[in-house]
């Protein structure tokens, strides 16, 4: 569609009125989820959320006139305040990594951890933020209304097919393949990934890299399925629920590869409670190398997430968004280590 796609031309598209995609990409309320989502969708594909580039010029024009406050501000936007607080053992480094950079920066911060029953435009003052850092999971409807506010922002570990932004990652999928060679190089054929690969893109991504390092070596994938769907919102839960998969499986498998650490804890917990030795009878690998990686019986192998650097560089990413809107949105990976503790060993031979 040539030149500047309109609210009215969407409307027109999907036989709805100009108010109602209105509030859609604005992501105020009044319109059912479905119809939201089918209005993003349009106006995705009709080039809508490319002519919209960030409104930057009233503050630039304030800077001009000595109108704005003396530091800087950028806000952290931590909305699921059970599993992204700061004192997270994951999401509080990386919020440290933002915090120190900004503090070298010499720019202020304020942490938005609330859920929001009004809009969020009521929190804050647009005029007086210089950009939004989105830390996890952040619903569509309001990276809407953060977009219709025209404030810049950048997200981390996290990515919406409908809502364009510049994104940051560890590099998921190969951090997950090096793990998963290392177990095969250790002869073992029989793996089992774990993880609710709804949960979150960087799980999904995870199981990508797994499954497509199993196919390249000819290993039959063999995946149990209950294990992709796995919930729970805390380790006890997640140990529960993983008990009575464990239990099911005709035969368990000669090494876990998990999603993360708190996983791994709790499938090596259930191990033993089957009798069944971690190492020596089966392997398990994590992802994230929070504290208790370390500190767990047995130390449990996974993959280290430069977690601080992650924060770090969510904040150069948002302050070239500032200075150029219209330079093309990036997603960035940063690599990850693994870390090889007691864990892992190589695969029992089986006479």
């Amino acid at each position: 569609m040539a030149g500047k796609v309109t609210m009215q031309q969407i409307a027109d598209h999907l036989g709805l009125s100009k108010f109602a995609v209105s509030k859609a990409l604005s992501g105020k309320p009044g319109v059912s989820l479905e119809t939201r989502e089918r209005i993003v969708s349009v106006a995705t594909q009709l080039g809508y959320f490319a002519n919209k580039a960030p409104k930057n010029g009233s503050r630039k024009s304030e800077a001009a006139g000595g109108q704005t406050a003396a530091r800087e501000t950028v806000i952290v936007l931590v909305p699921n305040v059970r599993y992204q607080t700061r004192d997270s053992m994951y999401w509080g480094r990386i919020i440290d990594g933002i915090t120190s950079e900004l503090e070298r920066r010499d720019m202020g911060m304020v942490i938005v951890t609330d859920q929001f029953k009004d809009s969020f435009a009521n929190l804050i003052n647009p005029a007086g933020v210089k950009g939004i850092i989105g830390v996890g999971f952040i619903s569509s409807q309001l990276l809407l209304e953060i977009r219709s506010l025209g404030i810049p922002f950048v997200l981390i570990d996290h990515e919406d097919p409908l809502i364009p932004s510049d994104a940051l990652f560890m590099n998921n999928v190969e951090c997950i393949r090096r793990a998963a060679s290392y177990l095969i190089g250790c002869g073992h054929r029989k793996l089992q990934f774990v993880g609710n690969i709804r949960f979150s893109r960087s799980f999904a991504d995870r199981y990508q890299g797994y499954r497509a390092i199993l196919e390249e070596q000819g290993i039959p994938l063999g995946q149990n399925e209950e294990l992709l769907r796995l919930e729970g919102e805390n380790r006890s839960e997640l140990t529960e629920a993983l008990e009575g998969i464990l239990g099911r499986m005709d035969e368990l498998p000669t090494a876990f590869v998990c999603a993360n650490d708190s996983i791994a804890i709790c499938v090596m917990t259930v191990l033993g409670r089957m009798d069944v030795a971690v190492p020596e009878q089966c392997s398990v690998t994590g992802f994230d190398n929070i504290e208790d990686a370390a500190s767990s019986s047995p130390s449990l192998s996974t993959i280290h997430v430069h977690k601080e650097a992650l924060g770090q560089r969510a904040v150069e990413s948002l302050l070239r968004r500032v200075e150029q809107p219209d330079s093309p949105l990036e997603k960035i990976l940063l690599a990850g280590d693994f870390v090889i503790r007691n864990s892992t060993a190589y695969a029992r031979k089986v006479d």
